[in-house]
């Protein structure tokens, strides 16, 4: 029996582990995702442009409303577009409006945007929401020429960070590998709730943007909720997510492991109990 089950969890191993450590042709080594960090303060100081070119402080920003925060790359031909399309297809559904009731506030981690590819962006996706009046709560921040700590990359790696959003990028493709979702912010800039994914359910976010206005810090999204879709490795040409495909062969694959070890640990227990017996049985007269 013993042997078996040592057998069958070869037999798997050599299956799985080619899927779980070799990262599909467009990803990086490591996982990109979005860390939860659920009421870090974001930094006041940080100072961005916006599509008019103008710098912005991120604290002139808080105190008034929740605010939805997107970090995307506005040239991106992947994943940004699909999350900025999702949010505003579920802001649609709300009863409540942008401007009044909370901010939209994307900002591009890519230093090499500027306020005009941001103006580019507001202007299609205010008249995407549909909302006369609502352009004051749309906010499409881009890195400011700044110098200091507040500025620049600086300000970014200090934004991303805040907020748990791991990207990287990659000279040799010109892309970046990062996380897919949205976070809503309380009024004084705290991530309240995190929303992954590209498509959102509307009830969830009137829900999200409602506790946030309160000041309140929702839970955690639970492990197996966290649908992370990398814009490294969608497809634009058919339309698949090829990460996400091995990610479910990975899963399967460790489940199927860790089923077949504690079978083999049990029939290991059981295997020394059945020999114990057998022993003590013997040594009777």
């Amino acid at each position: 029996m013993r042997y078996a089950a040592l057998l069958a969890l070869a037999v798997c191993t050599a299956g799985v582990g080619p899927a779980y450590s070799q990262p599909s042709t467009y990803s990086p080594e490591a996982t990109f995702a979005y860390e939860q960090r659920l009421g870090t303060q974001i930094p006041p100081d940080l100072v961005f442009r916006d599509q008019q070119g103008r710098d912005v402080r991120l604290g002139d920003m808080f105190g008034k409303r929740p605010m939805i925060l997107v970090l995307a790359q506005y040239r991106c031909p992947m994943l940004c577009n699909q999350v900025l399309n999702g949010l505003v297809d579920c802001l649609r559904g709300l009863p409540v409006n942008a401007g009044t009731d909370f901010d939209v506030v994307v900002v591009s981690f890519d230093k090499r945007e500027g306020p005009q590819l941001a103006a580019a962006k507001k202007a299609t996706y205010v008249a995407d929401y549909g909302r006369p009046g609502t352009e004051d709560g749309w906010h499409f921040l881009t890195a400011s020429e700044g110098g200091d700590a507040n500025c620049g990359q600086l300000a970014i790696d200090t934004l991303t960070l805040a907020v748990g959003f791991h990207y990287a990028y990659s000279p040799q493709q010109d892309r970046y590998a990062h996380p897919s979702g949205v976070v809503v912010l309380t009024p004084g800039g705290k991530p309240s709730a995190y929303l992954y994914g590209i498509l959102y359910d509307r009830d969830e976010m009137k829900k999200d943007l409602t506790r946030a206005g309160g000041d309140g810090i929702g839970p955690p999204v639970s492990t197996y909720r966290r649908v992370l879709l990398l814009c490294w490795d969608y497809d634009a040409t058919t339309n698949t997510y090829s990460a996400n495909i091995m990610k479910m062969v990975r899963a399967g694959g460790v489940l199927i492991v860790f089923t077949v070890g504690a079978g083999i640990a049990i029939a290991f227990v059981r295997e020394r109990r059945a020999a114990a017996r057998r022993a003590a049985g013997g040594s009777q007269p």
